[in-house]
């Protein structure tokens, strides 16, 4: 798993060398020097420069961006075949993000590996994913194709979140939101959860589960009132 934050997902007193072989050697049962090779060359595949003399420093040493690198090198150790992304461009620049999507992307080809984004950054959905699932107060609401499901929403809520992007095209226009707030913690609305903050909701989405609606075999919503199925084809 890459952890959201890489300026606080490392030790801060341990060298690389220490915290990745240490890593490799709990899950992996290899000799230490065994590790070390193993070690550089994830950091040779994560493209840090020097691995060598990045052995010897500690995180304090890198950029956010590096240390992010060095993260997934940790994640990448034991050879998965599902890596877990949770936020993997949180605080970092967009020049440094874009290179941390590329590589993660090149990892997922070269490796065959499966990557699940935990992002709410719909511009790096866009970049690495094939497929979308949209969670509102922990519940699916719309999952699909990414091209498909960013091109033509069906569920309110997946609409108000694209709707809600910025675009250099609007000429100075106010940017459009999704009214009211998301519920706390716990304290989740009868019904559909996002009733409260929908302009399409009706009385039948305060009482029960919002009706599951099959587009297509690889696309579905849960809606009871699918207010742009009529615009946008398909059938419950």
């Amino acid at each position: 798993m890459i952890f959201q934050d890489p300026m606080t997902s490392l030790h801060p007193m341990l060298t690389i060398e220490t915290q990745l072989t240490e890593h490799l050697r709990h899950h992996r049962k290899i000799s230490k020097s065994a590790a070390r090779a193993k070690v550089l060359e994830l950091l040779d595949t994560v493209k840090i420069p020097d691995p060598a003399a990045a052995l010897r420093a500690h995180p304090s040493q890198f950029s956010g961006g590096m240390r992010q690198r060095i993260a997934i090198a940790m994640a990448l150790a034991c050879d998965p075949k599902l890596l877990i992304a949770d936020e993997p461009t949180t605080a970092l620049d967009v020049t440094v993000q874009a290179g941390i999507l590329t590589l993660l992307d090149d990892l997922r080809k070269k490796n065959n590996l499966s990557v699940m984004v935990i992002t709410h950054d719909l511009g790096v959905l866009s970049a690495l994913t094939d497929r979308l699932l949209i969670m509102y107060a922990g519940s699916e609401v719309e999952s699909g194709p990414t091209a498909q499901l960013l091109t033509s929403p069906r569920h309110p809520y997946t609409k108000g979140l694209i709707d809600a992007l910025p675009d250099s095209q609007s000429d100075g226009k106010r940017l459009l939101a999704i009214e009211g707030m998301p519920p706390e913690l716990g304290k989740f609305p009868s019904g559909c959860a996002f009733h409260t903050r929908c302009a399409f909701a009706k009385a039948e989405c305060s009482v029960g589960a919002p009706t599951k609606v099959g587009i297509s075999t690889d696309r579905r919503i849960f809606c009871s009132v699918d207010p742009f199925l009529a615009s946008q084809g398909g059938s419950r």
